[in-house]
């Protein structure tokens, strides 16, 4: 059997954040709500049943968590950010898919949250 190819997924991580084009926003923050789908060669780890030879769910974790506690304006900007420093530090990764969700955002309508979705690639080579 070959392994086509490997996605690890991340849904629904909450964070409480301070992102926002409103200065209030940057006080008192909101509640935010982040996915992800990181394309990751994971031919070795089904075979080895190893977590050092797959992508650490903790370690995104830790990452996405240190990301969303430094404030920024846009969600379009925090969710490339998020995105640019997990291929960065995870240099396998070959493509992100990330949503980011503002669960309450102050925009005057009852909603469930609005966000961002970003689809990226790794255009930087393998240095391993």
């Amino acid at each position: 059997m070959i392994v086509k190819e490997g996605t690890v997924l991340l849904r629904h991580l909450r964070f409480h954040a301070y992102h926002g084009v409103m200065e209030q926003e940057r006080v008192v923050g909101n509640d935010y709500e982040v996915s992800l789908r990181l394309a990751y060669p994971l031919e070795k780890s089904c075979l080895s049943d190893d977590v050092n030879d797959t992508l650490n769910y903790a370690e995104v974790y830790d990452l996405v968590k240190k990301e969303m506690d430094l404030p920024g304006r846009l969600l379009e900007s925090v969710a490339y950010r998020i995105a640019d420093r997990l291929m960065e530090r995870f240099e396998l990764i070959s493509s992100v898919h990330i949503t980011l969700y503002k669960i309450n955002p102050p925009m005057g309508g009852d909603c469930e949250g609005a966000g961002v979705e970003l689809h990226l690639t790794n255009n930087k080579e393998y240095k391993g």
